[in-house]
């Protein structure tokens, strides 16, 4: 079983940037695939952006395409979120997901088996 844990949320003016880290332990990170999963309070859990086990594909929510890059270190067992350009509408709880790979940068918070416990990002206006 891979543990995660997010780090590197924050409060943010808004057109500033964050790195959000993914951090896993207990499995290598190399053989899984690894979503970003955002919520808003008083709103439903949302995808953001994910990336296969390979770094070969990514997916990412359309409000945050060409303002955010997801990538991975499978040396590091870490996964990042680059975010750029950060609006008020980027403010919730983040999270990562991951499960065991099947090649493609899944877009569904049910096809993901294990959640870190989130990191706070704040963008004020």
């Amino acid at each position: 079983q891979v543990q995660l844990v997010e780090s590197g949320g924050g409060l943010v003016q808004a057109g500033g940037s964050l790195r959000l880290s993914c951090a896993a332990s207990g499995r290598t990170l190399s053989s899984y695939d690894v979503g970003w999963f955002r919520q808003a309070p008083g709103k439903e859990r949302e995808f953001v952006a994910a990336i296969n086990w390979s770094g070969g594909r990514t997916s990412y929510t359309d409000s945050v395409k060409g303002r955010s890059t997801i990538s991975r270190d499978n040396a590091k067992n870490t996964v990042s979120l680059q975010m750029n350009s950060l609006k008020p509408e980027d403010t919730g709880v983040y999270y990562c997901a991951a499960r065991p790979s099947l090649g493609v940068a899944a877009t569904r918070a049910r096809d993901y088996d294990y959640w870190g416990q989130g990191t706070q990002v704040t963008v004020s206006s």
